[in-house]
């Protein structure tokens, strides 16, 4: 038996791998020519340790100097050692660069795009071998606008195991993929994308989540909910999503999230208008609708994707409640002529820090 290992690098970079379930993950990542750090081989210098970020494996055999008991408990691993017992995800220590690796490109075909609005667009795309093309739920890729050198990123809105990929673009004036699309693109035209990229994803739900996004932001979260819609119909704690537009015209997918919320049994969800001219019932911001309850006093996974000012205002709203989240990923961005520019960053708890700090990685 075979399972699928994420291997996610500094730089944001992610390569899948197939690992079977007698053999190591260092080997089965040398085995696609992937160099992850390595020395011993024999779990007794730690040069390979990584965190296990989603999954289950054994451990296998090392000395304490290579890993300690801390670390373990802490999600820490040695991939020289480790056998997969179900599909991972890794943080691997160094760039992929390091790793002698890069992007993956694949070419696509525009199979529909769709307008919501003149300020927002829904790209689908298919590719011929959909299985090559593995990625977390809220990953993204880079796509090369056709006949210019510009290269735009964009989420995936859609889940990892759906057949077809998709995106939501926010336009821009003047904007590479913008004139694109609004003046060139035909059903049928060929992009190109690598990938995939980030380390905004989503993890095990190991405790209540909140997920908070702005504008096109919904995007990876929509990725996440199908995700977790695929795995089957309770959540194992509950996921509260807050969703902030500035104009009515700015929502999008609300049939989605309905969907999620009645097939998801543990998902709940908000949206928002600032506009105060808005039809919408609830105006304002997210952080006007975050409750006491979304927060678990403070044992809570957050979830946020939106423009810099709304992650700017959601850290200000933490500090006003004097509110540390278990751990706080977000993925900001910034809209302009020149296209989409991402910003990925966690924040973990403390404690995970402290583990991090303590591993001599």
């Amino acid at each position: 038996m075979s399972y699928q290992v994420a291997l996610t690098f500094e730089d944001g970079l992610t390569r899948f791998i197939k690992c079977n379930s007698n053999e190591t993950v260092a080997d089965a990542a040398y085995k696609a020519r992937i160099n992850i750090p390595l020395d011993c081989r024999d779990g007794a210098c730690g040069t390979c340790k990584a965190l296990c970020e989603s999954g289950s494996y054994d451990g296998g055999d090392y000395i304490e100097e290579a890993l300690t008991d801390d670390e373990a408990d802490n999600g820490f691993c040695l991939p020289c050692q480790m056998v997969p017992e179900s599909d991972l995800v890794l943080q691997i220590s160094g760039t992929a660069e390091m790793a002698k690796t890069g992007a993956q490109t694949f070419s696509a075909t525009i199979l529909d795009l769709h307008w919501f609005a003149d300020n927002t667009a829904a790209l689908t795309l298919g590719i011929e071998d959909r299985a090559a093309l593995g990625f977390l739920p809220g990953q993204y890729m880079n796509v090369s606008v056709p006949g210019t050198d510009a290269v735009r990123s964009y989420s995936f809105s859609s889940g990892p195991d759906e057949d077809q990929l998709k995106f939501l673009i926010r336009t821009a004036p003047d904007g590479a993929m913008t004139t694109y699309l609004k003046e060139r693109a035909q059903v049928g035209d060929r992009l190109e994308l690598a990938g995939p990229m980030g380390s905004f994803f989503l993890r095990e739900f190991k405790r209540p989540a909140l997920m908070l996004a702005g504008g096109t932001g919904i995007a990876p979260l929509l990725s996440m909910l199908e995700k977790a819609a695929a795995a089957g119909g309770k959540l194992p704690h509950p996921v509260h999503l807050v969703y902030g537009v500035t104009f009515d015209k700015d929502l999008v997918e609300l049939d989605k999230l309905e969907h999620y919320a009645s097939v998801l049994d543990g998902f709940t969800f908000d949206y928002c208008v600032a506009d105060p001219d808005s039809t919408a019932e609830k105006k304002g911001y997210v952080t006007a609708y975050i409750e006491e309850g979304h927060l678990n006093d403070g044992d809570v996974d957050v979830y946020l994707c939106g423009p810099p000012a709304m992650v700017d205002a959601v850290r200000k709203y933490w500090d006003q409640q004097g509110i540390v989240p278990a751990n706080f990923y977000y993925e900001r961005f910034a809209v302009g002529a020149a296209g989409d520019a991402k910003d990925t960053g966690e924040e973990p708890s403390a404690a995970r820090e402290l583990a991090a700090a303590g591993a001599a990685r």
